[in-house]
C-alpha cells in the first residue's frame, strides 16, 4: 500500500504525542517552558520528552538507521517544536548541526556510527567558532598537529551550543599552519575518549534570549584524536562547513516559522481580532507575512533536494529574509499587545528575545548578504541566459509528493546555474507579473554594474542583495502557486503577499487588504493548525 506524502499530518502526529501545551502535568507545557526560563535551567525534561517521542530519528538519515527522509518533513516537526519553545528547538536541534558535516563529507562508516550515536542519545555540537574571530572560519586558531596515527588538538572553540553538555563534537582546526582555504580539516572529537587532563570545558555564558541554554565553549591541551577521526580529506574542512551550512541555514527558517506560529497565537489569544481595526490590520498584516515565509521556506526545503547546485544562492537568501521578517512581524504585534508584551517573564516577550538569536546563526545577516554579493557575477549571467532547472524547480514547489532523494554530492559552493526561482518564466496568471518581470530586470541590471570588492564590500552591494533576497521571496511565492493551481485556484493569498513584498522593494501596489485573510486566520487559530 503507498503510503500518501504529507509532511504536515507527519508534524501533526508528532505534535499530538507531545500532548496538549495547557495542560501543567506534561513535560512540555507552556507553564513548564516560562518555569525553566525564569530559572535559565537548561530543559532536561522536556529534551528526554522529545527523545522518547523519536525526534532524534528525525536528525538521521534513512540510510543510517534513522528516519529523515526529506528535509521538509524536519522543517515541519522542529516548526512544531519550536513553536512551543524555541529555547528547547534550539538546544535539541544542535545535535543536527554537530552531526551534519558527517552526513555530507563522512564516509559510510563514519556517517554509519554516528547515526547510532545520535540514536542513543548521545549529544553531538559542533565546534567553529571561535572567541576572536566570530565568523571569520578561515582565521581559527585551533590547531590539529599530525603524529603518526593521531592528530593533537590544541585551542579554544567559544559560543558553541552544547560544548558542555556534548558528548561528541565535530571540531575545525587548522591542519596547516599557513591556514588558507585548504588548510583546515575536520573531526569528530569524543570525549568519552580524551585524557581528562587534555580539555575543560568553558562557563556557559548568559543570554539576554534562549535563557538556560549551553552557550559555553571548550578548550584543548594536547588532546589526541585518531586519524580515522577526520571528515572528509585533509584540507577539506573548510569547504565541508561551509556545504554544511548549506543545509543548516535552510533549515533556521523552521525556527522562524515555529516563533511565528507561536507571537501570532499569542497575539489572537490577548486581543480581539475584529473589534479595533487597527489591532485587525495588525494581526491580518502578520497572517500575511507568516503566509509568505511559510511558502519561502517550504520551497527552500524542498530545494535541499530539487536544486541541491543552487543552495550557495538559496541558503543565504532564505537565513536573511526568513528570521528578518519574522523580527519585524513580532515587534509589529508587540505594538497591539500593551504591558503584556514588555513583561519581562511573560510569554511573548520570551517569544521576542528568543527569536532575536536567530538571524545570528550559522552566519548573520551580514555574512549571508555577502555570500548573495560575491554570486551577483553568476546571477547576472544565468539571468541573461534564461537558463534555469525546469526539472527541479517543479519538484521544490509541487507539493504533495516528496521530492527527489538528497545528493550530497551536488552541493556547490558557487551556483554556476545563478538561481532557477528568479530565472524561470513566470507565469502571467501571477498577480503583478508584469511589475515583478521590470523590477527583476532592473534589480539584474544594477547588479551587473556592481563591482564588489573582495577587501571593501560597498554598502550599496548590500542594499542590492537585501532587495534580491525580497525579489527571490516573491518569485518563490509565484512559483509555488503556479504550481499548485488544483490546490489554490484563487490567487487572492498569493497578491497579498505580493503586494507586501513588492511595497518592501518600493514599488507599492493596488491591491486587497490584508484583513480579506482575517477569517482564515481565524479558522487556523481555532483549528490549531500550524499549516493551512
Amino acid at each position: 500500500m503507498t503510503i500518501a506524502y504529507d509532511p504536515v499530518a507527519l508534524a501533526d502526529a508528532f505534535e499530538r504525542a507531545l500532548g496538549d501545551p495547557r495542560d501543567p502535568d506534561r513535560a512540555f507545557s507552556t507553564s513548564r517552558v516560562l518555569e525553566l526560563d525564569r530559572a535559565e535551567e537548561f530543559p532536561e525534561d522536556i529534551v528526554a520528552e522529545l527523545h522518547a517521542c523519536g525526534l532524534l530519528a528525525h536528525y538521521v538519515p534513512e540510510e543510517y538507521g534513522g528516519r529523515l527522509r526529506n528535509y521538509e518533513e524536519l522543517l515541519q516537526i522542529v516548526r512544531r517544536v519550536a513553536a512551543r519553545d524555541l529555547t528547547t528547538a534550539i538546544g535539541h536541534a544542535a545535535t543536527y548541526l554537530g552531526a551534519v558535516c558527517t552526513w555530507v563529507a563522512g564516509t559510510p562508516e563514519q556517517a554509519a556510527a554516528t547515526g547510532r550515536e545520535v540514536m542513543a542519545g548521545t549529544v553531538h555540537s559542533f565546534g567553529l567558532t571561535e572567541r576572536n574571530h566570530g565568523s571569520d572560519i578561515l582565521a581559527g586558531e585551533v590547531t590539529a598537529a599530525a603524529s603518526p596515527g593521531r592528530y593533537r588538538l590544541d585551542g579554544e572553540k567559544w559560543l558553541i551550543n552544547n560544548a558542555t553538555r556534548g558528548c561528541r563534537l565535530c571540531v575545525l582546526a587548522r591542519t596547516e599552519t599557513d591556514g588558507g582555504s585548504r588548510g583546515f580539516s575536520l573531526f569528530t572529537v569524543d570525549k568519552r575518549d580524551l585524557s581528562p587532563d587534555t580539555y575543560r570545558t568553558l562557563p556557559a555564558v548568559r543570554t539576554h534570549g534562549i535563557r538556560g541554554t549551553d552557550i559555553s565553549g571548550i578548550a584543548f591541551t594536547g588532546a589526541s584524536v585518531p586519524a580515522g577521526a577526520m571528515i572528509g580529506a585533509p584540507g577539506e574542512g573548510a569547504e565541508i562547513v561551509l556545504k554544511s551550512l548549506q543545509l543548516t541555514r535552510t533549515l533556521c527558517a523552521a525556527l522562524s516559522l515555529g516563533s511565528a506560529d507561536h507571537a501570532l497565537r499569542l497575539a489572537l489569544e490577548q486581543t480581539r481580532p475584529g473589534e479595533d481595526p487597527a489591532v485587525t490590520a495588525v494581526l491580518a498584516d502578520a497572517y500575511a507575512d507568516l503566509l509568505t515565509v511559510e511558502a519561502v521556506s517550504t520551497v527552500a526545503a524542498r530545494s535541499l533536494h530539487a536544486l541541491t547546485g543552487e543552495l550557495s544562492i538559496l541558503s543565504a537568501v532564505v537565513k536573511h529574509f526568513v528570521p528578518t521578517t519574522v523580527d519585524a512581524m513580532i515587534e509589529r504585534l508587540t505594538g497591539v499587545l500593551g504591558a503584556e508584551a514588555y513583561t519581562a517573564d511573560g510569554a511573548f516577550q520570551k517569544v521576542a528575545r528568543d527569536h532575536r538569536i536567530v538571524g545570528i546563526f550559522d552566519g548573520n545577516t551580514v555574512v549571508n548578504l555577502l555570500a548573495v554579493v560575491n554570486q551577483f557575477g553568476m546571477l547576472v549571467r544565468g539571468r541573461r541566459r534564461g537558463t534555469f532547472d525546469a526539472a527541479g524547480l517543479a519538484a521544490a514547489t509541487t507539493l504533495g509528493s516528496a521530492p527527489p532523494a538528497f545528493d550530497r554530492d551536488r552541493l556547490s559552493l558557487m551556483s554556476l546555474r545563478g538561481c532557477t526561482f528568479t530565472q524561470a518564466p513566470l507565469d502571467d496568471a501571477v498577480p503583478h507579473a508584469a511589475e515583478l518581470r521590470r523590477i527583476s530586470d532592473d534589480l539584474h541590471d544594477e547588479m551587473a554594474r556592481m563591482r564588489p570588492s573582495a577587501r571593501d564590500t560597498p554598502p550599496e552591494a548590500f542594499d542590492l542583495a537585501e532587495r534580491y533576497a525580497l525579489l527571490f521571496a516573491a518569485f518563490a511565492c509565484a512559483q509555488l502557486w503556479s504550481h499548485n493551481r488544483d490546490r489554490w485556484p484563487d490567487s487572492s493569498r498569493l497578491e497579498v503577499s505580493l503586494a507586501r513584498l513588492l511595497a518592501r522593494l518600493g514599488h507599492p501596489v493596488e491591491t486587497v487588504g490584508t484583513d480579506s485573510l482575517l477569517p482564515e486566520l481565524l479558522r487556523r487559530h481555532d483549528g490549531g493548525g500550524a499549516t493551512p
